[in-house]
């Protein structure tokens, strides 16, 4: 069996990543990309799909861990009968190998150790061939080639490398494990000790950069350290999560791939970038966002691929029998093919807030809104699939369509406030009409938001309204939806996107509370002015983070277990822009 959700911590050299569970188990490395095949798969399987365990023989008496202040080099302290033992793990920012560093350092006494080093290539499906050269074990499995270089004595045993080996206080032993392409031959890095100095370095200085000193400062920290790991350096992308397939329910079919990039991301990334004072990183994350939407407005996908690819086939791997028997894993998303009516307000929001905060201009950027209000001006009116991606029917969400509202409304912003040039005085009606459909139709007979034209029915999302400034918060409406959406669609405090029906989802009931909604009522009860309730859920939230601040896309307060992917772009974004705001040091008012 795998680890629980929360019991693992994340590793990344800003182009790929592992998971590396509190036992010394990376069950999830995928080499060279986010979304490359995983070589160590036991996250969504067992120890024969791959894993790397390196840890204590016998269980430890105690397990500590922690991340190195500002940085994803974790440090994780065993606790045994016999001394104390520190496994340090991290992957190096990218030089010129790719790679997991692993030092074992002796603490206190005498503390025996072992290593299982189990490699199969594409999610579990391939056995390499190993064999030993000088430079240490090499296994080679189609287009996959891993080297292991340390001091102890490794040997084979049953389709799997082993060592057993002993460190007393003082002592140091290192490992590395370097993948490469198979077919180019193989440059050895430098000194195996000097990698975790040198990460630490690099992270040190940007961590550096952060200049949001107030409430809950290390919280926020932490959070954007992970959304940094998220990103994708060679083009600025930012991945939603780290992992496919981590259920939103365990045993069911709610398990997608979220190793790509979504535009809905961008505008809360952005604020989150911004607030912070990351301004380099927001600017990448513009640029790449204007590389990957660029062509047919009508063709606006919903997500890419962490370099702009737009095909991104879904696919079921059926030798995998998934995270505590959740099936189908998955890998691609299908849901990049939906039409999704919101992402056009959230291209827009993204990129009036690049403008508003004085980011280098792009010359391409106000060409490719013109263009997208060109096909909005009727594209608007389309059902679509809706900001929660279901697979049942298009619908008239009212979430898209307060969306479609942002898009026009920034259009109308970016020529009275920021001097662009444009028919603005047909943005003008369009924007009103859009307004004047949303509370027609978006709006009930008791005066509440409800999720499509034609129901009774809630949807979380609409949280939304205050926040991308539809209507202020003191309106009515926005009133009684918030109190509504507490009501009936919040357990213990945690909020659920909205209730399930498989003729709206196209997929059987049951998921987690949705952390990103539960984000969005601490941010909404803010704007209103509750702030002590505001504040008292938020710090309910933080507290559900795991002991190295990670948190994933749900939430199962029965269970008290997180659930989804991990970890989860949006919930660490959703974290530091509800400090923003409480804190006052900023917020997602358009016009704050």
């Amino acid at each position: 069996m795998p680890s629980r959700i929360e019991d693992y911590a994340f590793l990344s050299d800003l182009e790929s990543a592992a998971l590396v569970g509190r036992d010394g188990s990376i069950d999830w490395l995928t080499f060279p990309r986010f979304d490359s095949g995983a070589c160590f798969a036991a996250i969504l399987g067992d120890r024969n799909h791959g894993r790397w365990l390196l840890a204590p023989q016998g269980e430890p008496r105690r397990v500590d861990r922690r991340y190195r202040d500002g940085t994803l080099i974790l440090e994780t302290v065993y606790t045994t009968d016999d001394g104390e033992v520190a496994v340090i793990d991290c992957m190096s920012p990218r030089d010129k190998n790719l790679e997991v560093t692993r030092l074992v350092e002796g603490r206190r006494g005498r503390v025996a150790m072992q290593m299982e080093l189990i490699i199969r290539f594409d999610y579990g499906s391939i056995v390499p061939w190993v064999r030993r050269t000088d430079a240490g074990l090499v296994a080679i499995g189609g287009p996959d080639a891993l080297r292991l270089a340390t001091p102890v004595e490794v040997r084979g045993q049953d389709l799997t490398s082993v060592a057993e080996f002993s460190v007393a206080e003082g002592d140091t032993v290192p490992f590395r494990l370097t993948w490469h392409p198979a077919h180019i031959p193989f440059e050895p890095s430098g000194d195996l000790l000097h990698s975790v100095a040198t990460a630490e370095r690099w992270w040190r200085s940007w961590s550096e950069r952060c200049t949001y000193n107030a409430k809950w400062a290390a919280e926020v920290r932490s959070s954007l350290t992970v959304l940094k790991g998220l990103t994708y350096a060679p083009t600025g992308g930012l991945v939603a999560a780290a992992t496919t397939s981590l259920p939103e329910k365990i045993g069911g079919e709610r398990n997608w791939d979220y190793r790509y990039c979504w535009l809905r991301d961008a505008t809360f990334s952005l604020i989150a970038l911004l607030g912070a004072g990351y301004h380099d990183e927001a600017k990448r994350w513009r640029d790449w966002l204007l590389r990957a939407v660029a062509g047919e407005p009508n063709k606006l996908q919903i997500m890419y691929g962490v370099a702009g690819e737009r095909r991104l086939p879904e696919l079921g791997l059926d030798w995998l029998p998934g995270y505590e028997g959740s099936r189908p894993v998955r890998i691609g998303n299908a849901a990049s093919r939906q039409y999704q009516l919101d992402v056009y307000g959230e291209v827009f929001d993204a990129l009036y807030h690049s403008a508003s905060a004085e980011l280098p201009a792009h010359d391409q950027a106000w060409p490719l809104q013109l263009a997208l209000m060109d096909f909005l001006e009727s594209g608007w009116r389309e059902p679509d699939e809706g900001i929660w991606e279901v697979r049942g029917e298009r619908r008239h969400f009212t979430h898209s369509k307060v969306m479609a509202w942002v898009a026009a409304d920034r259009a109308v912003r970016s020529v009275e406030q920021l001097g662009e040039i444009g028919t603005v005085d047909t943005w003008r009606a369009l924007r009103d009409a859009i307004k004047q459909w949303v509370l027609d139709k978006g709006v009930d007979d008791r005066g509440v938001f409800v999720q499509y034209d034609g129901t009774h029915e809630l949807d979380a999302s609409l949280l939304t309204v205050p926040l991308v400034g539809f209507l202020p918060p003191d309106d009515e409406r926005v009133v009684r939806t918030v109190d509504a959406i507490d009501r009936e669609l919040t357990t213990d405090g945690f909020v659920n996107r909205y209730r399930h029906r498989e003729e709206l989802d196209g997929l059987p009931p049951g998921e987690g509370a949705f952390l990103l909604c539960s984000f969005w009522m601490v941010q909404a009860l803010a704007m209103m002015g509750r702030t002590d309730d505001a504040t008292s859920r938020f710090e309910k939230l933080l507290a559900l983070r795991n002991d190295v601040g990670l948190l994933s896309e749900q939430y199962d307060p029965i269970s008290k277990r997180l659930l989804g992917n991990v970890p989860q772009a949006f919930s660490h974004t959703a974290l530091i822009n509800s400090a923003l705001q409480l804190s006052g040091a900023g917020g997602v008012s358009p016009s704050g």
